[in-house]
């Protein structure tokens, strides 16, 4: 079966989500894509918070946000109960976030992170695995409580 990632973005990372959205698809992903033309001038609030909720509503469920720098999907995303996302800059970040704060939305961004980059970023945070360790788990349940 097909594993789905939801991406996303608003006018400013728009390049950068369709080079994350080309290569997941070459790797094998199925992408559901909450912003598939670019509109000028756009708001990031709105995909932030689709994406968020459908992420909190499925445990599963991951997504990739893209923005200018990211921080405005990061804060958005955040408000959304069950949602952990996280701005990412290097792949080690992107691994340890997935471990270790069971993170489920990767925000990269568009004027800050190259689509070389974001290739090394997206392998580390996919092939990584949320820590079933007690402190981890621990720690996310305070975070979602």
């Amino acid at each position: 079966m097909t594993k789905t990632l939801i991406v996303g973005s608003d006018h400013a990372g728009f390049t950068l989500k369709q080079a994350v959205k080309r290569y997941l698809e070459a790797k094998g992903w199925r992408v559901e894509d909450l912003s598939p033309t670019l509109v000028p001038n756009d708001d990031y609030p709105p995909v932030a918070r689709t994406a968020a909720n459908r992420v909190a509503r499925e445990p599963k469920r991951q997504a990739v946000l893209v923005c200018g720098t990211g921080l405005g999907m990061d804060i958005a995303a955040n408000r959304v109960k069950g949602a952990r996302a996280v701005v990412i800059r290097e792949p080690r970040e992107a691994k340890l976030a997935r471990e270790h704060n069971h993170a489920n939305i990767l925000i990269l961004g568009g004027w800050i992170t190259s689509a070389a980059n974001a290739k090394k970023i997206l392998d580390a945070w996919l092939k990584a695995t949320p820590s079933k360790e007690v402190r981890h788990v621990r720690r996310v349940k305070q975070l979602d409580a």
